[in-house]
């Protein structure tokens, strides 16, 4: 029977797919298809960032509303997807069209206050994506069944953080140390990154093992879907991070 520590995976994930689909079980997931689908999808996301840095440039009454737009997309398109990954062709690619859009927008506004901000955060964002695969590959660090709740439970928990915020915003208010210039804040920051930097782990965990599972080909949209979704957080923290640094 074949086992994973990765929780996103599930033995029934593989075994519906030629009913939910009609396609042949010869269909399966393999790791090139995967690393295609993934540079697809980051073509998506850099050509809509692109675009979504232009509007604000020329219209910003439109930075916010497509911050806004792109952000709840994202995040229904995320619930949706944990449910359902058979819907990863389609969706996988819309959410990199509405991340791409929102990054786009968010990348100019740093880019004004710190001028140079944006080379950094993706110089750091592959670096550690880099790392991360190197790690991964000389088995330094490995999806084990301790390691995947841990980093589970950290997001989890980065995310409750994030809504709380959000909520807070919302209201005028502000979450203490999240967003300040302080060691602290960004202490904070720092561990939010080296969180979203081990998702890296689970995202090539779940490549390893759904190839060698034989899995559905829609997983190779999931996977890089996954691959996307921890890329752009960790761009996103990279540039708090280095925005609270230049405060200081």
């Amino acid at each position: 029977m074949f086992r994973n520590s990765n929780p996103v995976l599930k033995e029934s994930t593989f075994d519906g797919y030629a009913y939910i689909t009609g396609q042949p079980a010869a269909a399966k997931m393999t790791v090139t298809g995967t690393i295609n689908k993934a540079l697809i999808l980051f073509a998506i996301l850099v050509a809509c960032a692109i675009t979504g840095g232009f509007l604000t440039v020329t219209t910003p009454s439109l930075a916010l509303p497509i911050i806004i737009v792109g952000a709840l997309s994202g995040l229904v398109i995320a619930i949706t997807l944990t449910f359902k990954q058979e819907l990863a062709p389609t969706l996988a690619p819309v959410y990199a069209v509405a991340q791409g859009l929102a990054v786009g927008a968010i990348s100019v506004f740093y880019e004004a206050m710190y001028r140079g901000i944006i080379i950094q955060a993706v110089a750091g964002t592959f670096g550690i994506l880099g790392l991360m695969l190197v790690l991964y590959r000389t088995g330094a660090l490995r999806a084990t069944p301790i390691f995947v709740k841990t980093v589970v439970f950290a997001t989890l928990g980065i995310a409750c953080m994030y809504l709380v915020s959000f909520v807070m915003m919302m209201f005028g208010g502000k979450m203490p140390l999240l967003h300040d210039a302080t060691p602290v804040g960004i202490g904070i920051s720092v561990v939010i990154c080296i969180v979203a930097a081990l998702n890296f782990i689970l995202d090539f965990d779940l490549i390893e093992k759904g190839s060698e599972a034989g899995a559905p080909k829609y997983m190779e949209w999931y996977a890089g879907f996954g691959l996307l979704v921890t890329l752009v957080w960790l761009y996103l923290e990279l540039l708090r991070l280095i925005s609270k640094i230049n405060r200081r």
